[in-house]
């Protein structure tokens, strides 16, 4: 994932840069916000299609799976932000009252194939024409998930509506929000074939649509607390599904998702 915090380092720089230059008598960009966070998520049946460098060319149908939070591990590696499914957002206010924005908006998400299920297999295994039930089981067949990061990088459309405010009414203590989007879908996936385990490479893979709600609670002028409910879908056209004895094997799906989010984020004043 380092050259992809790396892109979106450069983006945003490009971007303050250009809000910075002098030759514009007013920058289009009235502000910036940071955000950091974690998510919990649900996903839907999918249909996951194999295409393996040996000639086996096979779909899973109706598959279920799950997603992993490691919520634990914020107080067993406090240090290790970065192991459960955590959220980053940096935003671009785009009026002064900073009702509308651009968001540059990262998912890290797991989603994980439950082993155990039995799932409907069609196609062709071994040179052998498939039609049945068979239990997904690492060992005997195979296992499959995004569990490095189903990793969805993605622009929104961002607006905000004030809520409650202060005694004074001089600022919101609560804003609504909603939010719009796409992008791209950065995943590394971990693929098990009958016991031959790969955690494959970090790469594009596929696209995704989001629509986002919720609300923001400024404790303090520029900190806020932002609580969202999230729903989208997810294609993934070419995930890695290669294996430590075999490569060249691709895998193919798509899915839709509910997740629930929570940031700690903060207002940097005008450019």
């Amino acid at each position: 994932m380092k050259r992809t915090a790396l892109l979106i380092a450069l983006l945003s720089g490009t971007i303050l840069l250009h809000a910075q230059d002098k030759k514009h008598k007013e920058h289009w960009i009235k502000g910036v916000y940071l955000q950091w966070g974690y998510n919990v998520d649900a996903y839907s049946r999918s249909d996951i299609h194999f295409k393996m460098s040996n000639g086996d060319n096979f779909t899973l149908h109706s598959v279920k799976a799950h997603d992993s939070g490691d919520f634990d591990a914020v107080y067993k590696k406090p240090t290790e932000v970065s192991i459960p499914q955590y959220n980053y957002r940096i935003g671009f206010y785009l009026n002064k009252t900073r009702s509308k924005a651009i968001e540059i908006n990262f998912d890290h998400t797991k989603y994980i194939v439950t082993d155990g299920q039995t799932a409907r297999v069609t196609g062709t295994i071994g040179g052998v024409k498939v039609d049945g039930d068979s239990v997904l089981n690492p060992k005997t067949f195979l296992h499959f998930e995004h569990s490095d990061g189903a990793n969805w990088l993605h622009i929104n459309y961002v607006r905000l509506y004030n809520g409650l405010q202060n005694h004074s009414h001089t600022r919101s203590i609560i804003k609504y929000m909603w939010k719009a989007g796409a992008g791209i879908n950065i995943p590394r996936t971990d693929f098990t074939w009958k016991g031959d385990r790969l955690n494959n490479k970090f790469h594009i893979a596929g696209y995704n649509i989001s629509t986002e709600a919720g609300l923001r609670l400024y404790p303090f002028k520029r900190l806020f607390l932002e609580a969202t409910g999230k729903t989208g879908y997810v294609r993934y056209v070419n995930a890695l599904a290669n294996t430590s004895a075999s490569k060249g094997n691709r895998a193919t799906h798509a899915f839709t998702y509910l997740e629930a989010i929570a940031t700690l984020g903060i207002e940097i004043g005008h450019l």
